[in-house]
């Protein structure tokens, strides 16, 4: 053996080596990163240690190729077509960003290459397009903007900013729909959509001067983290992280607070973060930790921070899905690619900080997110809110779920404040919350404005602003406000509000055509509209006032009783009294004497019989109904006026084409549009006394007044006019207010009720 010549030996050993080579698998990867980025940077170690990993394993060999996009898709393009051809990659894994990972999924798709994306948003299209696109991200925009919503639900915010770059087509592809809708369910909605360029500092400065002016204060920022840092270095600059400001970030931003300087975490004190959830607790986890940051601190010394995030974690992840994924005997490479496709649809196995499963091309995603609060050099992590189940500290067995953020605890908000703010501000540099007021009201009970020449001041008082004042009185918290007197319609008093004239109305109604305007409160007074109409007496002449009691037909039914009873008596007693015999003409006189004397006495001495006496009896007891009726009746009439409506519906007044009234406001155009009268039949009116004159004269036939004003109008015209007809809904009188806060309370404030009763 041992003149066996050693030529032999490397023989043998060739051989061997060639042996193994077929049947271990080589799967050459290719990655794409942004070496400029910290996710690029955290994936670029994590690829590393993820390859030294899976290289342990004797019966797979992986060759990985990492190239810098520089965060340019058309970079990132070029770099997959270079893979491809030159170093001929079985699959490729990343870019972060979609931009980049739509143009990368185009060109590998080509050549039926695998990409694993690590974008955070994949539309749905986009894997019917792509048929082997892979998304590797933890992916769940609408968990996530549920749980934005449900943090602004917690502090009963009902209106937000949202903030967001504009060169992302996930912003309108999927963000902001689904927060659209996630704060809808949540009774809250978007103030304002204010999309940002990367690096336009200009448009960055006069957007944060518009949102300032702006009584909004809730701004939700997604962003990515280098717009971000722009941003909030900028608001920091124009005092807007202070006090009674909310900023909530997504998970873009969020998912890389370890990373940032000092300099940008002071810019962000008190912001709220909604970052992606992965448990750190893990032994596989520690073990990663304590390499990637000795790693990632000699590979990127200029880092500050050398933890990894879920960007490393995310990478790992991906790269251990491609090894389980084409792992298995060497096959025609189109075959394996189309076979290792059909198998990642039903991949699972243990990751680096948990279960990863894979669902269709997709990696299952989260329906957890973390909670934080950035705080001093770094930031809290407050809790977890988990979808269905709402917001905990932990997530073990015992961990107690709320709907409410309130609940984990003291969140530091802009400024170092404790207390929470409202969510709102002043939009005017004066602080005061400018109410218009309309002058010229028919009722000085409603809205009186009254001018002392003296002080030169004006007064406003009336129903209308004791509501206002006893309002504000209960709001919890105190709003300075004025009256401004506005000589004009009511449509345009609206209209001043929308042109930022006003910041609200008293004493308008609320209708559908003025939210094109302005956005009203619950109504505080009735809704509905009445037809007054003057009246008539029915009282007729005092000459034959005797004879009204009864109707004809009663008189006839009385007289024809009365005779048929004198009758009876006559034909009973006649054979027993001589006087009741005679001639014709003595018979007939003698009965209808008998039948009126009955009326008024028994006559029981004068009668014989005792069936006459009988009919007597119970013709006596009718008789004396019938005068106790007339004799009520006939006083009732003597003392009493009967009054009765002219007319008593509309179709009367529009089948005789009669001219109607009504007050200021938009009752001509309900009269005309809904109620169908002519245009030319309508008359308006804004004083009583020209009001109850025309309708008194017969100027106009009917008068149309809101039912508010009905009572006041009726105490002073009570024996002129009545309402005729059934009432008609309108809209009611409300507050008109961009003022969000005050606008939100009022729709919900119940007390004002009882005040209004107590009022009236």
């Amino acid at each position: 053996m041992s003149s066996i010549p050693s030529y032999i030996f490397s023989i043998v050993l060739l051989v061997l080596l060639s042996l193994q080579r077929t049947t271990s698998i080589q799967v050459v990867v290719g990655a794409i990163i942004d070496g400029t980025s910290r996710a690029g940077k955290e994936a670029n170690v994590s690829l590393q240690i993820a390859l030294d990993d899976i290289s342990r394993k004797a019966d797979q060999r992986m060759v990985l190729h990492i190239t810098n996009s520089h965060g340019k898709p058309a970079v990132a393009a070029l770099s997959a077509k270079r893979l491809i051809d030159a170093k001929e990659v079985q699959v490729i894994i990343g870019p972060h960003t979609w931009q980049e990972a739509s143009r990368v999924a185009e060109v590998s798709s080509q050549g039926n290459i695998p990409t694993f994306s690590l974008s955070d948003y994949t539309p749905r299209w986009a894997m019917k397009r792509w048929p082997f696109l892979v998304q590797a991200s933890v992916s769940n925009q609408d968990a996530q903007m549920k749980a934005v919503a449900a943090i602004v639900q917690s502090w009963d915010w009902h209106r937000v900013n949202i903030i967001y770059e504009d060169d992302t087509d996930s912003a309108f592809g999927s963000i902001i729909p689904n927060l659209m809708e996630s704060l809808q369910e949540v009774g809250a909605e978007i103030s304002h959509l204010v999309p940002l360029r990367s690096f336009n500092a200009s448009s960055l400065t006069e957007e944060l001067t518009r949102l300032r002016e702006q009584q909004c204060r809730v701004f939700v920022v997604h962003t990515s983290i280098k717009v971000a840092t722009h941003l909030f270095q900028k608001a920091k600059e124009m005092k807007m992280m202070e006090k009674d400001y909310i900023w909530i970030v997504t998970n873009t931003i969020a998912d890389f607070f370890h990373s940032l300087d000092l300099t940008t975490i002071y810019s962000m004190q008190g912001v709220i973060g909604v970052k992606k959830y992965f448990p750190t607790s893990g032994i596989r986890f520690v073990d990663f930790r304590k390499r990637f940051q000795k790693k990632f601190s000699l590979d990127y010394p200029e880092e500050g921070n050398d933890e990894p995030g879920i960007s490393a974690v995310e990478t790992y992840n991906a790269l251990l899905a491609v090894a389980h994924t084409f792992g298995g005997r060497k096959v025609q490479f189109s075959k394996q690619s189309e076979m290792s496709l059909d198998k990642i649809s039903f991949l699972h196995f243990y990751g680096l900080a948990g279960r990863v499963q894979f669902n269709g091309r997709k990696l299952t995603p989260s329906h957890m997110f973390g909670i934080v609060n950035v705080i001093g050099k770094s930031f809290k992590e407050l809790g977890i809110w988990s979808k269905g189940l709402g917001f905990s500290k932990n997530i073990d067995d015992i961990a107690i779920h709320n709907s409410s953020m309130q609940n984990l605890g003291q969140v530091i908000w802009p400024g170092q404040s404790l207390h929470t703010p409202e969510g709102w501000g002043h939009s005017n540099s004066s602080g005061f919350w400018r109410n218009g007021v309309p002058t010229g009201s028919m009722f000085n009970q409603m809205i009186n404005i009254s001018h002392d020449p003296q002080t030169d001041n004006l007064t406003f008082t009336g129903y209308v602003i004791d509501t206002f004042r006893e309002a504000m009185a209960r709001l919890p918290y105190y709003v300075p406000y004025e009256f401004i007197p506005y000589n004009g319609t009511f449509d345009s008093l609206v209209e001043q509000v929308y042109l930022k004239k006003f910041d609200g109305t008293v004493g308008v109604s609320v209708i559908a055509d003025r939210y094109k305007y302005a956005d009203f409160t619950r109504t505080y007074t009735g809704s509905s509209l009445v037809m007054l109409v003057p009246v008539e007496s029915k009282t007729p002449s005092r000459a034959w006032l005797f004879l009204k009691p009864f109707t004809k037909a009663m008189w006839l039914l009385i007289f024809f009783i009365t005779i048929y009873n004198g009758f009876v008596i006559w034909l009973i007693e006649r054979n027993h009294n001589q006087r009741l015999q005679g001639s014709a003409m003595d018979q007939a006189g003698i009965l209808i004497w008998l039948s009126f004397t009955t009326l008024f006495s028994l006559q029981g001495g004068r009668l014989h019989s005792n069936l006459s006496r009988t009919a007597v009896v119970v013709w006596l007891f009718v008789a004396l109904v019938i005068t106790q009726s007339y004799s009520a009746s006939l006083t009732s009439m003597l003392t009493m006026q009967k009054l009765e409506a002219k007319i008593s519906d509309i179709e009367t007044l529009k089948t005789k084409n009669a001219i109607v009234g009504h007050t200021r406001g938009f009752y001509g155009n309900y009269l005309q549009n809904v109620l169908g009268f002519k245009s030319i039949n309508l008359k308006s009116f804004s004083s009583q006394e020209e009001y109850a004159k025309a309708l008194k004269t017969g100027e106009i036939a009917a008068g149309f007044i809101h039912a508010t004003y009905l009572k006041l109008f009726l105490a002073k015209h009570c024996k002129s006019f009545v309402v005729a007809g059934p009432s008609y809904k309108v809209g009611g009188h409300g507050f008109v207010s961009n003022l969000i806060p005050i606008k939100m309370y009022y729709l919900k404030l119940q007390p004002i009720w009882h005040f209004q009763r107590v009022h009236q």
